[in-house]
């Protein structure tokens, strides 16, 4: 994992037991479910649905890192919300 601070990224790495990889996939797939619910909520404004889109984005490649190809597809988006 890395995230930028400033100009510099920095580089993370964790190392986590089975327990925690299970709790770390079902905490992922389920903000991912919360925002997917979000996105498709017409009530939402076009710009919150931008930024939680973009928040998807990172969690999603979080996730990928974690699950099966067929579970991936279960979460692949294509549209862009504007």
């Amino acid at each position: 994992m890395y995230f930028e601070r400033g100009l510099t990224a920095n580089m993370l790495g964790f190392l986590f037991n089975e327990r925690e990889c299970r709790e770390l996939d079902y905490v992922l797939r389920k903000e991912l479910d919360e925002m997917l619910f979000d996105l498709n909520d017409k009530r939402i404004d076009s710009e919150i649905k931008m930024a939680i889109e973009s928040r998807y984005k990172v969690i999603f490649r979080m996730y990928a890192r974690l699950a099966s190809p067929k579970e991936i597809s279960r979460y692949a988006r294509n549209r862009m919300y504007h």
